[in-house]
């Protein structure tokens, strides 16, 4: 008698072909739309399913991990950051929770390039007027913006991400700097022809272009905050394709508009979908909506991860990206 298949409740719509083979190998709940799931949701998820798949939408903290079932014994995470779970609360009450790191490097640090090109070279503002209708013809100094060759690019975590945009830089002339928790190998700071820094206040001093790609910890909140930003020169850039609650948003709003800073690409926001007004209103400024990671290639081998995890656990073993604390 065959055994009886995992409960499985899935937060947000995923691509077809991962909710089908999901539908092929569980007794799966699906989203009928993609709006997030409200708390209760939620909660009542957690109370029925056997496994729950997540996505950085879905705060899952220690007071819903108290109301989840006992049955409840997987947080499969669609997604590799985990700073919207609480994992030492799951890891307390014997649940296992996993992600899907590595898929999104290589989008995430196109994303990245993308955001120096268009901040630097001005892009947005030469789009706007093409579309405006206000073109005019070309002039000597109309649009100008600066070559990314030869400046230099302060990549702030050096991890799968910041070593993927180091590459990229080094493609385009730029010189390559990094602070990380943790000095690289001498082999890969060879390789990449990377200049590691250990004083994050010395390096943002002297770079052209900061690249926030660590994750949000306790300890990375507000990393760049008013004293730093101030730190860097009037006519750097920052990018930041990682998490927005390591700069404080409105110190960087207040330098942007008052010209201490020259321009800032970002992906992500501090306050999620709620962004300053002022933000916005700024012509040396690249907003995008949460894009980095997202090509049809990536998000669906996120989801073949999701699945390899979930599948492994079924067949009673650990799932190869379980995340423990000591990880985070």
């Amino acid at each position: 008698m065959p055994a009886e298949r995992l409960s499985v409740v899935v937060t947000r719509r995923l691509p077809e072909n991962v909710e089908t083979r999901l539908k092929e190998l569980f007794n799966v709940q699906l989203r009928e739309d993609d709006a997030p799931m409200s708390r209760d949701e939620l909660i009542s998820a957690m109370k029925q399913a056997d496994v729950l798949v997540p996505t950085l939408t879905d705060t899952v903290d220690a007071g819903m991990l108290s109301q989840a079932g006992d049955q409840l014994r997987l947080i499969a995470n669609y997604g590799a950051g985990v700073d919207h779970i609480d994992v030492q609360t799951a890891r307390q009450r014997g649940i296992l929770v996993s992600n899907t790191p590595g898929v999104l490097t290589e989008d995430t640090a196109d994303m990245t390039l993308a955001l120096v090109l268009a901040v630097t070279r001005r892009i947005p503002e030469g789009l706007a007027c093409m579309q405006s209708g206000d073109w005019q013809g070309w002039s000597p100094t109309a649009f100008l913006g600066g070559r990314l060759a030869g400046r230099r690019l302060g990549i702030l975590g050096m991890g799968r991400i910041g070593q993927a945009v180091a590459r990229r830089a080094a493609a385009f002339g730029m010189q390559v700097h990094y602070h990380n928790r943790k000095r690289l190998h001498g082999d890969i700071e060879q390789d990449l022809e990377a200049t590691y820094w250990e004083s994050l206040d010395q390096m943002v001093a002297r770079m052209d272009v900061i690249s926030i790609n660590c994750p949000h910890t306790p300890s990375t909140f507000h990393l760049m905050n008013a004293r730093r930003l101030k730190l860097m020169k009037k006519n750097a850039v920052i990018v930041n394709t990682s998490r927005g609650e390591v700069i404080d948003e409105n110190a960087l709003t207040r330098m942007l508009r008052s010209g201490d800073i020259a321009g800032a690409g970002l992906d992500v926001f501090e306050h999620g979908t709620e962004i300053n007004p002022r933000l916005r209103a700024q012509k040396n400024v690249v907003l995008l909506p949460h894009m980095g990671s997202a090509t049809v290639e990536g998000r669906i081998e996120m989801g073949e991860k999701v699945i390899i995890n979930i599948k492994t656990f079924a067949d009673g073993h650990r799932p190869p990206d379980q995340v423990v604390p000591a990880m985070l």
